[in-house]
Parts: C-alpha cells; sequence; structure tokens
C-alpha cells in the first residue's frame, strides 16, 4: 500500500525545473503532489505522479538523475489538529519522520492528503492503520 516516489536530483541552474516538467507532460505523465529541498548547488526534486515507472525511465533517458522512495499517503480531516492525531500516533511509537508534505488535488470533503517518508514504511503503516489513521494506497493515489 505504500507509493512511489520519484525524486530527481537537480542542479541549481536555471529551467532545470521546467524541463523536467516538459518531460513529464510530453509524456503524459502527471503530477499529483511535488516538494523541493535545496541548497546552493543542488536540488531534490520530490514527486508523486501518476506513473512513477515511466517517469523514472524518460528522466534516466534525458540524463536526470533519478531515483525512488517508498512513501505513505495519508488522509487526515482538514481541520484545526486534524494532522496531530496521525503525528502522535508516530511519536508515541517511536516513528521519526524524515520529512513530509501536502498532497495537492480532490482528495474528499473536509480532508486532506499528506505525504511522509520515514524509516520503517511497513511498521509505520501498520500503526497508523492500529490507530484508525487512513492509508490511501498507491492505486487511487495515482488515479486522482
Amino acid at each position: 500500500m505504500f507509493v512511489k516516489q520519484v525524486s530527481v536530483f537537480l542542479e541549481n541552474k536555471s529551467g532545470r525545473l521546467a524541463e523536467v516538467s516538459r518531460i513529464l507532460g510530453q509524456n503524459s505523465i502527471d503530477i499529483r503532489a511535488l516538494s523541493i529541498a535545496d541548497t546552493a548547488e543542488f536540488g531534490i526534486l520530490r514527486l508523486i505522479v501518476n506513473n512513477p515507472d515511466l517517469a523514472v525511465e524518460v528522466l534516466t533517458e534525458k540524463g536526470f538523475s533519478v531515483g525512488t522512495t517508498e512513501v505513505i499517503a495519508i488522509r487526515v480531516d482538514d481541520k484545526p489538529g486534524g494532522l496531530s492525531q496521525a503525528l502522535n500516533c508516530l511519536e508515541e511509537n517511536d516513528i521519526g519522520i524524515e520529512y513530509m508534505y501536502a498532497f495537492i488535488g480532490n482528495v474528499g470533503s473536509c480532508k486532506a492528503l499528506v505525504i511522509i517518508r520515514v524509516d520503517d514504511v511497513q511498521y509505520a503503516m501498520e500503526t497508523l492503520e492500529k490507530n484508525n489513521i487512513e492509508i490511501v494506497p498507491s492505486e487511487k493515489i495515482y488515479g486522482m
């Protein structure tokens, strides 16, 4: 039930992000969510797309350094404190969050989607499910 995230390493150079977007668009790959972390010399573009395997293939062919990572998509109440239930659950079970970002798109009435990266994806998913935190399966994420 994990989601495959595509990570692209980019030089901090004008036009590189536009090039990635153009390549994905030319190959009918739709971006569902994204996050960018950068330093002075390079950035890491993290993407959730409708076809992660094809995204890796086409970006690699164009010379980009690309990898994949297993992440978890959770649905939380879109209200003050909605995210805290999931975060408290992870904290109480000693599950550290490496990073997280919000999902963009139609996720349902009064709900928000959050992408979470943890060290032990399987343990985190089991823990979240036991605590009634909704995990959204990859096929639903890719199809949104």
